[in-house]
């Protein structure tokens, strides 16, 4: 599909684990984002229909305000999530975190959609989304890991 980034990783950490790191933001904030971005949390509920508010600030000191709601919640195999700026922000775009066991290691599956094909064009080629999702589940593993 021309709308969709799709981004895996085998974290050395039980499913159990891994899930749980996104439940809470004390654990969110530790990992969450690309390399070098830190998170601060205006509100967070984990729950189905509940949101995170936060703003990731970028290592060259840009702010970029973020909102994630999350659509359905099933532990510890999936969730899902719709993210934009803002409650009200168009562009909002969906993502499927599926957590599968393999053994005592997780493979996690991120699928992103995005409402026009212009749109994941622009977040790939602006804004590096595939190597900052990537990065983001790299800095997942190195959290659950230690």
């Amino acid at each position: 599909m021309d709308r969709e980034i799709v981004i895996d990783r085998v974290v050395d950490a039980p499913r159990e684990l891994v899930f749980e790191a996104f439940t809470e933001v004390r654990h969110l904030s530790q990992w969450w984002g690309p390399a070098g971005f830190s998170t601060t949390t205006r509100a967070f509920t984990f729950a189905e229909g509940g949101v995170w508010e936060f703003t990731m600030h970028g290592p060259d000191g840009t702010d970029y305000p973020e909102w994630i709601t999350w659509t359905e919640i099933v532990p510890p195999e999936r969730i899902a999530l719709l993210h934009g700026e803002s409650a009200t922000d168009p562009n909002a775009f969906t993502s499927v975190l599926t957590f599968t066991a393999a053994k005592d290691k997780t493979w996690i599956e991120m699928r992103t959609v995005f409402p026009t094909k212009q749109l994941r064009d622009e977040a790939v080629e602006r804004y590096g989304a595939i190597e900052g999702g990537r990065q983001t589940l790299n800095n997942l593993a190195a959290y659950v890991e230690k």
